[in-house]
């Protein structure tokens, strides 16, 4: 009996783990049985930055392009925006009801305005700084906005606006918390702003790993210490997303030592203000961007990044690879069961079933 109740032990265990892997599509009992990559486009482009309108992806990218794609008509639409010789990257993307915004990194710093409708540019925000470079930008609401930079002073530069993006205006340094020295943000895949309302937050990594928190879109602002991997350039938290008000997920590591899989996850349940790590030595270990699965009750999270596609159902705890491919940067959920994913030479759309 013992030697049954050992060998139906065992096949319990081999029927939680992947079964199969063919190509990109692999089969997981228990939890989304698969996840398809359907595969909208292939381009010689590094996206970064990207925010679903309806049926079209928008999208920004190196070598000054951006664009949409047009789920509906499996269209790609890209315009490159010139500025004298420079080949901008365009790490940072948000929209309202009329228009999209991209803000390019590394000096000069370029907000520019996209109509929907036109598409024609304009320029509304210029900034001349040698240690200038912008990592992330979204809207609270159709006329208030907020974008995070590294430091050119002794804190993070944010500029926000309160006219739909016609405007914006640098915060000045002493309203806001002070960096320690080498503390900063990461372009990743614009996620180091997350917004609920008015509650906003950000993320930094370097010498410090920290949550920045406003409750009065960004009128005031507090820094909150985590326990996620810190101390030198390339570690702290690339990514954060909340499920809503109250729970909230970070994740990161060490982009130099990117198998690192501890230290590099930590959730909140109290809206940011206590941190503690989770999923220790489990799944993944650099990511550039997590994202709450849509109705999953905050239990049901997904990473892109150079590890592959890694899901979890127990708020992080636990993880299991969906997908090897490692070319995805960033991620954003259309349903629950669709999501929308660029990043090296690539966009897809996954469809987790």
């Amino acid at each position: 009996m013992k030697k049954i109740l050992l060998l139906f032990g065992a096949f319990l265990l081999l029927m939680s783990f992947k079964t199969f892997n063919y190509k990109d599509k692999i089969e997981v009992y228990n939890w989304f049985s698969t996840v398809e990559v359907d595969t909208l486009f292939k381009d010689h482009i590094s996206i970064r930055a990207i925010s679903i309108d309806k049926n079209k992806v928008w999208y920004g990218g190196d070598n000054s392009r951006f664009g949409f794609f047009d789920l509906d008509k499996r269209e790609k639409f890209e315009e490159h925006i010139y500025r004298d010789t420079l080949r901008l990257e365009f790490r940072s993307i948000a929209q309202t009801s009329k228009h999209v915004f991209l803000l390019s990194v590394a000096n000069p710093a370029l907000l520019y305005q996209v109509d929907k409708k036109t598409n024609k540019t304009k320029l509304v925000y210029k900034e001349v700084n040698s240690k200038v470079f912008y990592d992330s930008m979204q809207f609270w609401n159709d006329k208030e906005g907020i974008a995070i930079g590294d430091p050119t002073e002794d804190t993070f530069s944010i500029i926000i606006t309160r006219d739909g993006g016609e405007s914006w205006t640098k915060v000045l340094s002493d309203k806001l918390p002070t960096n320690a020295v080498g503390e900063a943000a990461f372009a990743a895949s614009n996620t180091n702003i997350v917004i609920k309302g008015d509650q906003t937050w950000l993320v930094s990594g370097g010498k410090k790993s920290r949550v920045f928190y406003s409750a009065d879109k960004g009128k005031t602002w507090k820094a909150i210490d985590t326990p996620i991997v810190q101390g030198r350039e390339m570690t702290g938290i690339f990514t954060a997303d909340f499920y809503d008000e109250k729970q909230g997920f970070i994740a990161g590591g060490d982009f130099d030592d990117p198998d690192r899989n501890s230290d590099n996850k930590a959730f909140t349940k109290d809206g940011g203000k206590t941190w503690q790590l989770i999923g220790q030595k489990q799944g993944f270990g650099y990511t550039s961007c997590v994202q709450y699965v849509p109705g999953g009750n905050g239990q049901e999270l997904v990473t892109v990044g150079a590890s592959g596609i890694y899901y979890s159902t127990d708020g992080g705890a636990s993880w299991v690879q969906l997908s090897p491919n490692g070319k995805f940067f960033t991620l954003r959920f259309i349903n629950k069961n669709t999501a929308i994913a660029a990043g090296f030479n690539i966009m897809a759309r996954l469809n987790f079933k």
